[in-house]
């Protein structure tokens, strides 16, 4: 029996997790046969070196990526360093003869160095968002999703999304029943929901240069379940609302709206973490006054909702 053929390259600074997803999704067999042929493939030039002291021996260079049905770049070593020509060569001809080409986490950057994501959606570390988008300007960077196939060119998220990444192939090629199953193996989920919104971190300032603000905003963090409006925070700072508004925008960057919203999300998150409490109380105590509301800004914030923001990060999950 024939089995897709899969190319992992190597570069330079390879870090061993990056590596070995791909290794071990791919190098995953039935009891019959395996499922992918893998194949380790040298760049030219040096050797790779690993961040760490791991060796690593490669079946043979690029001329392997001729015959492969997937050709992986697993992370990138230097974001401001474009592939040599030679591997812009080489993914570019895969791509052109039908194979997947695919970028995981920042080896998205080789994909779009090569040109082969212009115009084209893709997914890479939220950390990169802002440099990849200024460097990048054609590509449609999807910010949230953990992984985004268009024609053939696969990209995932940061980090562990490269397993969501590797494990949406194995279904593509072999359907859920044999990828749930190689998932279970790897007492990994076989399809997460929502995105990457969910592990960005959403700071909200603790203390700002305005000694008046500075205390309101104690003020409001021990009255989060109650009601405020303009006028009576105005009131509150001695100030006119007008100048109130403009001072507190200055400081915090927010207004006041935007800033409640937000320092209520995160009082929600905490309790869904640490409290066993429900979605209606955290609602109450985190000043939404229903669940449907909290529901709403949570979802539209996080891409999931509250309850699977709980499975995932509470104290039991």
């Amino acid at each position: 029996m024939s089995v897709p053929r899969v190319g992992v390259i190597l570069h330079p600074r390879i870090t061993p997790f990056h590596f070995s997803v791909p290794y071990t999704v791919f190098g995953m067999a039935l009891p019959e046969h395996p499922l992918f042929d893998l194949s380790i493939v040298a760049m030219p030039g040096e050797p790779p070196e690993s961040e760490q002291v791991v060796t690593v021996r490669p079946d043979g260079g690029l001329e392997l990526l001729d015959s492969v049905d997937i050709a992986v770049v697993p992370g990138w070593h230097d974001l401001n360093e474009a592939p040599p020509p030679k591997l812009v060569e080489a993914l570019v001809r895969c791509h052109e003869r039908g194979a997947h080409v695919v970028g995981l986490c920042y080896g998205t950057y080789a994909l779009a160095y090569a040109g082969l994501l212009d115009g084209r959606r893709a997914s890479t570390h939220w950390i990169a968002e802002q440099d990849f988008i200024a460097r990048f300007p054609k590509v449609k960077l999807d910010t949230n999703a953990l992984y985004v196939e268009e024609d053939r060119l696969v990209t995932s998220a940061g980090t562990a999304a490269g397993l969501d990444c590797c494990l949406f192939l194995v279904r593509k090629y072999y359907g859920a029943q044999i990828a749930n199953k190689i998932a279970r193996v790897m007492v990994v989920p076989p399809h997460r929901e929502g995105g990457q919104a969910q592990f960005i971190e959403q700071p909200v300032a603790v203390s700002t240069q305005d000694a008046h603000i500075n205390r309101l905003l104690d003020y409001l963090r021990e009255h989060l379940a109650s009601s405020h409006t303009i006028d009576e925070l105005a009131a509150r700072t001695a100030m006119s609302r007008r100048t109130f508004t403009r001072h507190f925008h200055k400081a915090t960057g927010m207004t006041v709206v935007e800033w409640l919203v937000n320092e209520r999300l995160r009082r929600g998150r905490e309790l869904l973490e640490t409290t066993s409490l429900s979605v209606e109380a955290i609602a109450e105590k985190s000043g939404f006054h229903t669940a449907t509301s909290f529901r709403q800004h949570f979802r539209q914030r996080h891409q999931v909702s509250p309850r699977d923001w709980r499975k995932t990060f509470g104290d039991n999950a």
